[in-house]
């Protein structure tokens, strides 16, 4: 059986996707499209012609950027000028507008040009200037706009001129620190909550003494004479005190005390701001409702060595432990030296050469698209054309390309696990007995030999090249070898060898997690122990087995009674060996 021949462009035009190869909901499925996508939605729905003059006041919450609204997402992603409030919003921005966030006009409104504080009324000018303006504005406020913030304010102003304004409300730090805390603000026997800010205020306190549960802003400088003037108006120099700091994100901290001794203790403990009080009972039920500085990996600094885009899923699951994944690229991907194999092997695969393609990352994905969009090529090329990716994650991104994979692993998502599943050649059900593999060139011939030897005929192209990358800023380096890392997770050889080679070896007290036993191997080829292996070559996996390895470690300083502290904070001398 032949295939009839023709130009690349020519027969892009002419094939069609057969129904079971093209994905009939063609929702993307790979973050980033889904990004896209939900941008996509968001403007449709969001960038209605607005009134001349319209501001959006969004309040952000308390620090986590999970408890961002939906309503609060999907104004941010369609603005076109966001005046900020605080450093923290810039990088919330660059989160959830992605590439996105270059042609958002970000306007400080903290500070003026003089780098000098904002008044409040300078702040409701520079609103309303910006939202008389064209495009979508949105004012992001810390918390809620309406509590203890100054949205009320510039609403107003805004509504003096004309200005049409959107509230949304953001979970306040109230409420919501205390939770995180672990500490619940009402019970069943206690329903009285009473709410103070405290900077620069006069309180009676014989007015409070006798309430069940109060909850305290801003009252880190003054909370000695907070507690003295409360035991004086007769409440218990022994009710529980709860002090939390910079709530809700991973640098949360909090202390258990006692009005009798809750000054000094935070005093010791260089208790920073922003922070909530709450006193009352309701503090005793911390030890069994803590549930966010108990996490695995709560506060932890983790090394990824992958780019951000590689390390998405991988980061975020790192997140949901408690980790702080910071990541730092250790390779960087270049086009082939010589792209002539690739452009004969694109051509051969619109012409029918092949009937097989087979992915083995998702950089081999990106590299033969690219080829494609050079060529004025879609989707449409592949129809007839069989499907085969190494894993989920590259099987994803041939499907945000409006291709469904007809071969993933069953068993390991590895080269040697797709070859597990691979059809061996037949020369009565299969017309061509041709492959077409394009690959780093840094790939080994695993793959390669095990097709010859089903019968397969293979063309084995180098469609993209990997690279050591630059080494990172010298903070980072330090950081690598001095210990201040908690861990660093290593998901393939290379990336051991190439973060040695541009950082330096990890300090002792940090702990390696490895992804499978070739990478464990290159560890201690490198002189590393290797404290966490995935049980399968996976990075959530990974993830998952770093977090347990954090909880049986925070369980065992429990039982010994001693202090739960994170790796960085036992720094040893000397470096890590294998043993």
């Amino acid at each position: 059986m032949t295939r009839s021949t023709s130009s690349p462009a020519t027969a892009s035009k002419k094939n069609q996707p057969t129904k079971n190869k093209t994905v009939k909901n063609n929702m993307p499925k790979t973050a980033a499209a889904q990004s896209l996508h939900a941008a996509t939605r968001v403007e449709e729905r969001v960038t209605a012609p607005r009134p001349l003059g319209a501001v959006s006041f969004v309040g952000t919450g308390p620090g986590d950027p999970g408890l961002l609204t939906v309503r609060a997402v999907d104004l941010i992603l369609a603005a076109d000028v966001v005046i900020t409030e605080s450093p923290d919003h810039r990088a919330l921005l660059e989160s959830l507008l992605g590439e996105r966030f270059t042609s958002v006009t970000v306007v400080d409104g903290g500070y003026g040009e003089d780098g000098q504080p904002l008044t409040h009324a300078s702040r409701s000018k520079l609103v309303v200037k910006h939202a008389k303006g064209p495009g979508n504005v949105v004012r992001l406020i810390s918390g809620d706009p309406w509590m203890y913030a100054t949205g009320a304010e510039e609403a107003v102003a805004c509504a003096k001129v004309g200005v049409v304004f959107e509230v949304v409300p953001g979970v306040s730090s109230v409420t919501a620190v205390p939770t995180y805390a672990g500490v619940p603000l009402t019970t069943r026997t206690s329903r009285e909550v009473t709410v103070l800010n405290v900077a620069g205020a006069k309180v009676d306190w014989s007015h409070h003494a006798t309430e069940q549960t109060l909850v305290l802003l801003s009252a880190v400088p003054s909370i000695g004479e907070i507690a003295k003037a409360l035991q004086a108006a007769g409440r218990d120099g022994a009710t529980p005190v709860a002090m939390t700091s910079v709530g809700t994100t991973t640098d949360q901290r909090t202390i258990v005390s006692t009005l009798s001794d809750i000054a000094a203790d935070v005093k010791a403990a260089r208790m920073v701001t922003p922070a909530v009080a709450v006193i009352g009972d309701v503090v005793m039920m911390r030890e069994a409702l803590s549930w966010f500085e108990t996490k695995p990996l709560f506060g932890w600094r983790i090394l990824v060595p992958r780019t951000k885009e590689q390390a998405g899923s991988l980061s975020a699951k790192l997140r949901s432990y408690g980790g702080v994944p910071e990541e730092v690229p250790t390779i960087s991907v270049e086009p082939p030296r010589n792209p002539l194999q690739m452009d004969k092997a694109v051509r051969g695969l619109v012409e029918g050469r092949y009937e097989w393609i087979a992915f083995t990352s998702v950089n081999a994905v990106k590299a033969v698209r690219e080829k494609f969009d050079e060529y004025g090529l879609d989707a449409r090329a592949f129809s007839g054309l069989k499907v085969a990716a190494v894993g989920e994650k590259t099987a994803a991104a041939v499907a945000a390309w409006g291709i469904r994979a007809d071969l993933v692993p069953s068993g390991e998502q590895s080269a040697a696990g797709l070859l597990e599943d691979w059809p061996p050649y037949d020369d009565v059900l299969d017309p061509i007995n041709r492959v077409f593999l394009p690959r780093a060139d840094i790939a080994t011939e695993t793959l390669v030999a095990g097709l010859q030897e089903l019968g397969w005929e293979v063309d084995d192209v180098t469609a993209y090249r990997t690279v050591r990358a630059a080494p990172p800023p010298a903070p980072t380096r330090d950081a690598i070898k001095s210990g201040k890392f908690d861990a660093v997770l290593f998901t393939s050889s290379s990336t051991v060898r190439n973060l040695v080679g541009i950082a330096g070896k990890p300090h002792s007290s940090t702990i390696i997690a490895a992804i499978g036993p070739a990478t464990v191997k290159t560890c201690e080829e490198h002189g590393l122990r290797v404290d966490v292996l995935a049980p399968k070559p996976s990075g959530e996996a990974l993830a998952d087995a770093l977090a347990d390895y954090g909880a049986a470690r925070r369980l065992s300083m429990v039982e010994a009674g001693e202090p739960v502290t994170k790796p960085s904070e036992c720094r040893a001398t000397g470096r890590r060996r294998a043993t």
